[in-house]
Formats: structure tokens, sequence, C-alpha cells
């Protein structure tokens, strides 16, 4: 039989508008005390909420990590030095068709007091914060993409296929020969914007320029222009923020960029997301079952089936694991021996 590890212990089941809270205190003569109260997700409940578990002496307190809405008050009972394990819902699961929230909190504190359930990686405050900043950076990257490839559909709708011609309608020549397009300059005035080893193509550069463009396409194409250099600023103002908030951690920031592929921007976003103490995942392995990169077995009447990538936090899936892709490329293709300390 299980026997208690924690005597005081509560579990959290936190919604959008509600928190169910259950605190369950192991007396010595093995019976169980349990309180139950609801909060709202209002500032001043939330105090209340950790006012109210400091009363009881909680030594663990446990929470799915439901959403955002766990944030706010994982950072206020933080600050009030309350022991909180933030765990993954599929870890913690209830039995089908007994589910309440009473229930689901309840059956946390009682897995806490059993210490059956491991807490999920959470970075300190200010790595905390740095994620928003690092997760906006990546929407207007999404964003500068998108408009990016619009206004080369719209070259094209238009009958102008420069983007046949030059490998990077994004480089230097291309881009002054659209604004010129825009601008409404001549053929020869276009021209005269080629650079480098574009040089040796001025011929077909003409015969993907000599389509007339109308005013409607002109018109669009000078706002997606207009909307492209917007977010190449505040792409930049992001980056040199996130550059001055890495002066705390400047000596891994600086190992890190000594990697091959890894810039000062990507190691930036690796301390943002893993922080500086690497023994807090264990070992390497574990680190790469943490960002979802590692596969599981997938087995079945001695059938094997493909396995898929596990999914990992939502930071993971969209910003880090897109990082880590290009960076196993590039450095197996460097040949480097990196060694692991």
């Amino acid at each position: 039989m299980l026997s208690t590890i924690v005597k005081r212990a509560a579990g959290l089941d936190v919604h959008k508008k509600i928190i169910v809270a259950t605190v369950q205190i192991q007396l010595s003569n093995e019976e169980v005390e349990e309180y139950t109260q609801e909060f709202s997700t209002f500032e001043h409940s939330l105090h209340e909420l950790v006012k109210w578990l400091k009363n009881y002496n909680i030594e663990q307190i446990v929470m799915e990590s439901t959403g955002i809405y766990w944030k706010r008050l994982y950072a206020l009972l933080e600050e009030a030095e309350l022991k909180t394990l933030v765990v993954n819902a599929r870890h913690a699961k209830q039995v089908p068709g007994r589910k309440t929230d009473v229930m689901d909190s309840q059956w946390l504190a009682t897995l806490a007091r059993y210490g059956l359930l491991r807490g999920s990686f959470i970075p300190v405050k200010d790595l905390r914060e740095l994620r928003l900043l690092a997760s906006y950076r990546m929407k207007l990257i999404g964003q500068l993409s998108g408009e990016k490839n619009r206004l080369h559909k719209i070259l094209d709708d238009a009958g102008i296929r420069l983007g046949s011609v030059v490998t990077d309608i994004n480089g230097v020549s291309a881009k002054s020969i659209i604004n010129g397009i825009i601008d409404g300059k001549s053929l020869s005035e276009l021209v005269q914007c080629v650079r480098g080893r574009l040089i040796k193509k001025i011929p077909e550069i003409e015969l993907s320029l000599a389509a007339p463009l109308e005013s409607r396409h002109r018109f669009v194409l000078k706002h997606i222009q207009e909307h492209i250099v917007e977010l190449e600023k505040r792409i930049h103002t992001m980056d040199d923020y996130l550059f001055e908030s890495m002066k705390p951690y400047q000596a891994s920031w600086d190992l890190l960029q000594t990697i091959p592929g890894v810039d000062a921007i990507s190691a930036a976003i690796l301390i943002i997301v893993l922080g500086v103490d690497m023994e807090r995942f264990g070992n390497q392995q574990q680190l790469s079952s943490w960002a979802g990169v590692c596969p599981g077995n997938n087995e079945s009447a001695g059938k094997k089936k493909v396995p898929v990538l596990e999914k990992g936090i939502d930071f993971c899936d969209k910003y880090f694991v897109n990082l880590l892709m290009p960076l196993r490329k590039q450095i197996v293709s460097s040949k480097v021996n990196i060694k692991v300390l």
C-alpha cells in the first residue's frame, strides 16, 4: 500500500473564470481532513486564494497547465514562496465518467500527497516574461514572411515575372527594382538597380519587367511594401531588446554562439526556452523528450507503426522545435565535433 509523502497538500483546478481549490491534511491517525473552496480568477480573489493556502501551511500545491490561466496564479504562489507543481494534464487524468471540478481538485491533492506527480519545467520569472517577447517576435516574422509571399503573388498577377529570374526576390537588387516599379520608373531606370551577379541576367530581367503595371496593382504593392518595412523595423527593435536582456546571461549567451549555425538571436532563444541550468533536465535524452523532438514507440499486435514526434510545451511547438531543426542540419553539415560537457 502506498504511503503518503506530503502531509499538507492542495490541488487547484484552474479555469478561465473560476479556480476550485482542495486542501487535504493528513492526520496522525491516518485520517484526512479535506477543505474545498471556489475562487474567481480576478486579482483580489487570487490573493485571497494564496492567503487561504498559507493559513493551512500547505507543503505542496499541484495544478494543471490549463492554457495561460495558470500563469498569473503561479507567479503569486511563487512570490508567496509556496512550493507549486504545474503538471501535464495527461499525467493527472481522472477516472472517465466521474469528473467534476471539485473531484478534479481532490484528485490532484491526493496525487500530491502520495508524490505521484512530476512538475513541468517552469523557467524563472525573467525568462518567462522574455518568452512573451520571443513569441511576439515569432508572430511578426510570420507576418513578414506572409507579406513577402503576397508581394510576389501580386507581381505575378500583374505579369511581372521577376521571381522567375532572380534567386531571391527579397535581395538588394530585387528590392530596388520593386521599389522602382511602385514609384513608376521606366524600364531603363529599373535596369540600373541591378547589382552584382545579376548584371549577367539583365536581358532576362528586362523581359520579366515588360508587362505594364496597373494602378490597382501598384496601390496594393505600395501598401504591402510599406507594411514589410514597418515589420522589419519592429523585428529589429525586438532583437535589440532581446540582446539587451541577455546581459545577465552573457557568459552562456557567448558560449552558445560558438556552436556552428547558432547566431545571436538563436542563442538568446535557446536561453529563453531552456534557461542556463541544464541540471533541471537530467541528461540530453530527457531534454530531447521534454522538447518534443524524441519519437516514442508505437507497436501493436506485433506491428510497428511509424512513430510521431510528441508535442512539447506550446512555446516549443511554435518556436523552439522550428529553431532546433535547421540548427541540427547546420551542425551536422559543418562536420565539427562538439563535446557535451
